[in-house]
């Protein structure tokens, strides 16, 4: 009688991981946290913070501490984070609501980037085709730092979707996180101002946020619109310049050109 052929121990677990390991599983999980970070948003609406304040059993340090940790996890499940930089300033008032703004403004931007990268990188990487993604890939992969500043100081670009353009692209951890500490800054400090000074809408602080708000709105348009125009005019033809051409040699009298 013939012994049963022994299989390699483990072979079913090693199938097994390396099913919800593989590139799309990864991509699978990454779009049902993201779907249901969404959920949940919609259920429990943070923008309530407004209206209904902070919890009373919270103060000082804490509260800061607190709010800046629930910023980055509301910011990586697409809370916009000009209603959290209100709340901000309205809660904490203008120096410890930035820092609680800014400092959850990089943790949710790390959470994005981690989460773009080690489950969406792999599966995305091959559609990263034409014009547009290759540029963009491009840059942010080799202009790491100073392309991410530009995007941050930039109102017109979503936060979240730069989060995950930045991983599904090669750029590093170093050079996202300090571009988008420093990148930040100014149009968070502009909204968390203004919701510290929304008491007193005429006082000169909340006019000048106000102010920078829309200008800065206003600029991101212009220059959205200026791109997109040049992005779709034709390209020009090629001119050739007629003293590069090379001389044509004489031909003998009578003979066909």
């Amino acid at each position: 009688m013939l012994a049963p052929v022994p299989r390699p121990p483990g072979s079913l677990a090693v199938r097994c991981s390396q099913v919800l390991l593989s590139p799309r599983s990864r991509l699978s999980m990454l779009a049902l946290l993201l779907l249901c970070a969404a959920g949940l948003v919609l259920l429990y609406e943070p923008q309530r913070l407004l209206s209904s304040g902070w919890p009373q059993q919270t103060s000082g340090a804490g509260a800061v501490l607190l709010f800046g940790v629930a910023y980055g996890v509301c910011t990586a499940a697409f809370v916009p984070r000009p209603v959290l930089n209100l709340a901000a300033g309205a809660l904490f008032g203008s120096v410890a609501g930035l820092t609680a703004a800014v400092a959850g403004t990089v943790l949710g931007a790390g959470i994005a980037f981690t989460l773009g990268r080690f489950l969406g990188q792999d599966a995305l990487r091959p559609f990263v085709k034409g014009r547009w993604l290759t540029a963009a890939d491009g840059q942010l992969s080799r202009h790491g730092f100073r392309s991410m500043l530009a995007i941050r100081l930039f109102p017109g670009v979503p936060f979240a979707a730069a989060n995950y353009c930045a991983a599904v692209s090669r750029m590093r951890y170093v050079p996202f996180l300090l571009a988008t500490a420093i990148g930040t800054v100014p149009n968070t400090a502009a909204y968390v101002i203004a919701g510290a000074q929304a008491g007193s809408p005429g006082s000169p602080a909340f006019l000048f946020s106000a102010g920078f708000i829309v200008l800065s709105g206003l600029g991101a348009a212009v220059v959205a619109w200026r791109k997109r125009h040049g992005l779709r005019a034709p390209a020009p033809a090629c001119v050739l310049d007629p003293a590069a051409a090379p001389a044509r040699e004489p031909q003998p009298v009578g003979t066909a050109p």
